[in-house]
């Protein structure tokens, strides 16, 4: 499918609308998404015919001193990130350092079973067994 004669003046048209905050078709937002809804094109036009253009709008963007909505997203996903694996790295250093402990609380208790074990099976001195008195 060939493009539109006027795509390339619609998506110029359609940048300098988002760029000045006045969209009509659009969210608005500094994405190439809105930038082919805002152009009415689809949006593989900006990605695979008009790389220039999709670039252009980036730079546009980067130029007015705004941040894409795309790495904004990204940067605050980093963050998150971030956040999630040092909570992870905290968790895991701690479950390590309780390991020592709890493997001597298991030999502690093992050696205790066993001294009961032992103490069961020999017979105690100091218990006498009562006279059976039905005799």
């Amino acid at each position: 499918m060939s493009p539109a004669p006027d795509e390339r003046d619609r998506i110029r048209a359609a940048m300098d609308r988002i760029l000045a905050d006045t969209p009509q078709r659009s969210n608005g937002a500094l994405t190439i998404v809105a930038l082919a809804q805002e152009a009415d094109v689809p949006r593989n036009a900006l990605t695979q015919r008009h790389l220039d253009l999709k670039n252009e709008f980036y730079e546009r963007v980067r130029q007015c001193g705004a941040t894409p909505d795309v790495e904004t997203r990204l940067r605050a996903t980093i963050v998150k990130l971030k956040t999630t694996i040092a909570n992870k790295n905290a968790d895991l250093n701690r479950l390590r350092a309780d390991v020592p402990a709890l493997v001597r609380v298991i030999n502690q208790l093992s050696l205790e079973n066993q001294q009961l074990r032992e103490a069961l099976a020999r017979p105690d001195p100091n218990v006498i067994p009562f006279p059976d008195r039905r005799e």
